[in-house]
């Protein structure tokens, strides 16, 4: 694997994993108030709208990214809507 492929698949691997303090925080405070659910749902829809693309790529970085990126953004999803305070609606 060239050294750019190589810096690529950890930067596919690093760069989801930065939901992982976001959805720790929104556990720890148990709310999702100050985060903008059109937000969150129009990067989820983009996010499982390309997903079929990064799934079947041939390139391993954007294969991998694609499926980091689809479990740990979902798992964003659900914590914020997990704790949406409804009164705030």
């Amino acid at each position: 694997m060239r050294l750019l492929e190589a810096v690529g698949m950890v930067a596919a691997a690093a760069m989801p994993l930065w939901n992982v303090p976001l959805i720790l925080r929104i556990e720890r405070r148990r709310s999702s108030g100050d985060i903008s659910l059109a937000w969150v749902l129009g990067v989820w829809a983009c996010i499982l709208l390309m997903s079929p693309a990064a799934v079947r790529s041939s390139d391993p970085a954007f294969r991998l990214f694609g499926w980091m990126n689809l479990v740990l953004f979902t798992g964003v999803v659900v914590q914020v809507l997990r704790f949406r305070d409804k009164r705030a609606s």
